[in-house]
């Protein structure tokens, strides 16, 4: 199941899958509406009778600096990139624990661990995630359900790309690897957490960031 405020760009990632061999189904949901979002997580697992891994990717910016950044910016990346992933675990953890058995995967980012300059919202969020989860972790651990979070570092993607190539240079620069990350390498990391070889595993941060914040 992919989720996303509007379904229309996902059709192509859903043919891809379905291409593959897959089965997949795209929902529409605004993630910032925490009724809607907590009805949609209950439907899918009525719709399958369970729920056995969640992503939670969801995320947005309002970069500003701390003088500068107002109330509304704040909240609203604290509603979207925090306060989702609270609700979705939160109505995951019931159909999870009926098959004694869920993975929860929240992706965070290396701005939680180490800061910066102009995102004070952003990085309280994920840094409140990764605290999240490892109270998830500790909670639902017991009844077969693992919580864990995935940190990238600068990865290449649409949004990086629209920085523009100085910019992208120089974050280069700060990257001991000396070159960005791929998603397919994000991928990765989740696609291990949410397999059974990872069963041993909760509760833990893996940073994926070409050894930024080593």
């Amino acid at each position: 199941m992919l989720v996303s405020r509007t379904a229309d760009h996902l059709e192509t990632l859903a043919e891809e899958i379905r291409g593959a061999g897959g089965s997949c189904e795209v929902e529409p949901c605004d993630v910032g509406d925490g009724e809607a979002l907590a009805a949609m997580v209950d439907r899918v697992a009525d719709k399958h009778e369970r729920l056995d891994i969640l992503v939670n990717n969801a995320g947005i910016n309002r970069d500003g600096l701390l003088l500068r950044m107002s109330d509304e910016d704040y909240d609203q990346v604290m509603q979207v990139n925090l306060r989702s992933a609270f609700v979705t675990c939160r109505a995951a953890a019931r159909p999870m624990m009926r098959n004694r058995y869920g993975r929860m995967i929240n992706m965070a980012s290396v701005t939680a661990i180490r800061g910066n300059p102009g995102q004070a919202n952003y990085a309280a969020a994920k840094a409140g995630m990764i605290g999240m989860t490892k109270t998830i972790a500790k909670e639902f651990a017991a009844k077969g359900i693992l919580a864990n979070v995935v940190a990238p570092g600068f990865i290449l993607t649409d949004m990086t790309e629209a920085l523009g190539q100085n910019i992208v240079d120089e974050a280069t620069k700060q990257i001991p690897a000396r070159r960005m990350g791929t998603s397919e390498e994000i991928a990765s990391v989740v696609s291990f957490l949410a397999s059974e070889e990872a069963g041993y595993i909760t509760g833990q941060v893996v940073v994926v960031d070409g050894g930024m914040s080593c």
